[in-house]
């Protein structure tokens, strides 16, 4: 793992421990990369307990209840989807923060509107009782491995910088 990514994923480590706080999350383009840099770190398992990898649509249903009509409407890399998938990786991993990843590492699969290198991120967390989520579309750059580095880089960092953290 890079070492922007450990020293990341370290920060964020350090500020849920700080808050007695849990992480979870639920990915599909990056295929287990978020869980794997946190279980990077030492200690670990005192803030995180749950990761989903949900590659297949029927998984992002079965495990997270993604509903099919928003993978129907949408597609599987759209922001509908990924905030659907961090607000049941919340519910199910009972975790106060959630991060998911959805997109198209590539070299194949992208088209006109998404080509290969968009990944939709999302973040969820609980906040006075009520799922609260923020999104965001990226366009990386690079091979297959270089955008599911960026994304998952991505993802630890706005995690970080999330309302309940600060």
């Amino acid at each position: 793992m890079a070492d922007s990514i450990t020293a990341l994923a370290k920060s964020l480590g350090d500020a849920l421990q700080d808050k007695g706080l849990y992480i979870s999350c639920a990915e599909s383009c990056t295929g287990g990369g978020i869980a794997s840099a946190i279980t990077d770190i030492a200690g670990s398992s005192a803030w995180f307990e749950y990761g989903f990898v949900t590659y297949a649509n029927e998984a992002k249903t079965t495990l997270l209840g993604v509903p099919e009509g928003l993978l129907q409407a949408h597609g599987a890399v759209s922001e509908e989807v990924v905030e659907a998938m961090a607000e049941g990786a919340l519910r199910k991993a009972g975790a106060d923060i959630a991060l998911a990843s959805s997109g198209i590492a590539g070299p194949g699969g992208g088209t006109p509107t998404k080509p290969v290198g968009t990944v939709w991120l999302a973040w969820a967390w609980l906040e006075d009782g009520q799922i609260k989520c923020r999104s965001e579309c990226c366009l990386f750059e690079g091979d297959r491995q270089a955008v599911r580095i960026k994304a998952v880089e991505r993802a630890l960092l706005l995690a970080s910088e999330l309302p309940l953290l600060g």
